[in-house]
């Protein structure tokens, strides 16, 4: 059997938790590489991960193989929506399913392992309880299956509800449970073999059990040859081990077959639980966004590198869960925008909100809701994030240097269709020289199918992009009001030579009254370290 929830036509690779971790958190880092531990901390995706997975070490390294896996095709996202849509419509029955193949796992490891378990009549002993152990999640399986299978309509789900109907038949249990019977071999067994060099014994065969051969407590021969028998002295150590290492040859050959059934049925619940828990750690993310009155949308997904973005009620779910309120939210629309520029206030919002484009990106590609009232955009073939960076005294080269190397690392592994979100980056030299380099940069990519959402300070950069009247370029610019409050939205408008950092030296240094702070009910992004003034 196979599970198949995230794709339609091949397997996913079961998470494995890894041994002598000291914490969860080593495992959002686990395997990773640097320009991916970028992307994780500047979309700060280990606070969504975090409230996708709670406590599970399961849930948590499954949300974070599926956001940042791929590339995916449209149909396969597709193919993961519909299963998602089901999903949510019936969240006893997936947290029923999930919980199912947790309890497998769980008891395969309660079951005794030793040096024994490994061959012979250990493994067959220690097999047999493993088999009698999942048959129960079984049941349990085509339980859930005769009672909720109408209910589903998805292809993934629908594949998955016909396959246990057909394969978990009651022909099927007592099949199994009439071998595991005889594999008990409670009235001994029957074992033939041939001398060999040496008078060794070698092609051990174990014959099958004959009902009919047994009286009262005695077992006959199958085999219609005379026998002989002998006893063993009672101290006679060395003849219990040559007798142990002969019932071993015999038991050597089912007791592997057994054990490789076992593992193969593990194997189906271990693919399970992967794949039905992306969207239980889905349903956990949705009720808690909800909870906090926040909208959902399944997004329509386009072609992988289609430029087009319409976003309406777009919002970062990472500040919502922080701050356990509402958010402000943005709206966008490029119909062929291969570039869009967000200029505009200091700490208006700018960040967050390109945090928020990217989570949507990585949560469109992994076949999962976005945190937005609509969200259409093309499919990305890759996410990728180049944020500007804090000072750091372990540095051992320059801030400016250390910006182009990071950039560098990413441009070895974009490819067309790939999303480049940029904030405030070459900002670490002058207006001038960091305009040139990233007008050069932002060309080159461009040129070669890349998609790219640009904050930035520097007018000159986004003033240049301006006179070109480009139409496959898109200008936002942070909100501000005459009298300096930030809405943290963020609005069609051409880029300004200020970014009215004067309103944050007054705030900090002035005698001037300070803006009123918004409502409780509305949750503004907090201020960005990272965003100069100016």
């Amino acid at each position: 059997m196979k599970a198949r929830l995230l794709f339609r036509d091949r397997d996913v690779k079961p998470v494995e938790i890894p041994r002598n971790r000291r914490s969860a958190l080593e495992l959002l880092a686990w395997q990773s590489d640097p320009v991916t531990e970028e992307l994780v901390d500047d979309l700060d995706l280990a606070t969504l991960w975090t409230a996708m997975a709670g406590d599970d070490e399961v849930l948590l390294l499954a949300v974070r193989k599926v956001t940042l896996a791929g590339p995916l095709t449209v149909e396969e996202v597709t193919y993961r929506q519909h299963v998602l849509v089901d999903a949510l419509a019936h969240p006893k029955v997936i947290r029923g399913l999930y919980a199912t193949a947790c309890a497998a796992l769980d008891g395969e490891r309660t079951i005794s392992h030793s040096f024994f378990s490994d061959h012979g009549e250990g493994l067959l002993s220690r097999s047999i309880q493993v088999i009698e152990m999942v048959l129960d999640r079984l049941r349990e399986l085509r339980a859930l299956s005769e009672a909720h299978a109408g209910d589903f309509h998805s292809e993934g789900f629908t594949r998955f509800f016909t396959e246990l109907a057909d394969q978990l038949g009651d022909d099927y249990f007592a099949e199994v449970e009439q071998r595991l019977s005889t594999l008990h071999f409670r009235d001994g067994f029957v074992l033939s073999a041939r001398l060999g060099p040496g008078n060794q014994g070698t092609g051990y065969v174990l014959r099958e059990p004959n009902p009919e051969n047994r009286t009262g407590l005695f077992t006959k021969s199958i085999l219609k040859k005379p026998t002989h028998g002998f006893t063993i002295p009672d101290r006679d150590q060395s003849s219990f081990n040559a007798l142990g290492r002969l019932r071993d040859h015999g038991l050597d050959i089912v007791a592997a077959d057994l054990a490789q059934a076992a593992e193969h049925v593990l194997s189906y619940f271990a693919a399970l639980r992967t794949e039905i828990g992306v969207y239980v750690a889905a349903l956990n993310l949705h009720d808690q966004l909800h909870a906090l009155g926040a909208t959902t949308v399944v997004p329509t997904t386009l072609e992988t590198g289609a430029a087009k973005i319409v976003a309406r009620g777009l919002y970062d779910p990472c500040l919502a869960l922080r701050t356990a309120h509402p958010v402000v939210a943005n709206d966008l629309d490029t119909q062929a925008a291969t570039l869009v520029i967000v200029t505009g206030a200091n700490q208006g919002g700018k960040s967050t909100f390109l945090r928020s484009l990217g989570i949507a990106y990585l949560l469109q590609r992994a076949g999962l809701f976005v945190p937005a009232e609509r969200f259409d955009a093309g499919l990305a073939d890759s996410v990728f994030a180049h944020f500007r960076r804090e000072e750091d005294a372990s540095m051992t080269s320059g801030k400016f240097d250390e910006e182009l190397a990071r950039m560098s690392r990413i441009v070895d592994r974009l490819r067309a269709g790939s999303v480049l979100l940029c904030n405030e980056s070459f900002g670490a030299t002058n207006e001038r020289e960091g305009s040139d380099i990233a007008v050069e940069v932002i060309d080159a990519l461009r040129e070669s199918g890349v998609r790219m959402v640009v904050v930035t300070h520097m007018y000159d950069l986004a003033h240049r992009y301006e006179q070109k009247n480009d139409t496959e370029t898109v200008f936002l610019r942070a909100d501000r009001a005459e009298d300096g409050i930030r809405s943290f939205q963020l609005g069609p408008g051409p880029p300004l030579p200020t970014s009215y950092g004067q309103d944050i030296y007054r705030a900090v240094f002035s005698d001037a009254p300070t803006p009123p702070p918004l409502p409780p009910s509305v949750v503004t992004a907090a201020p960005d370290a990272s965003e100069p003034t100016r």
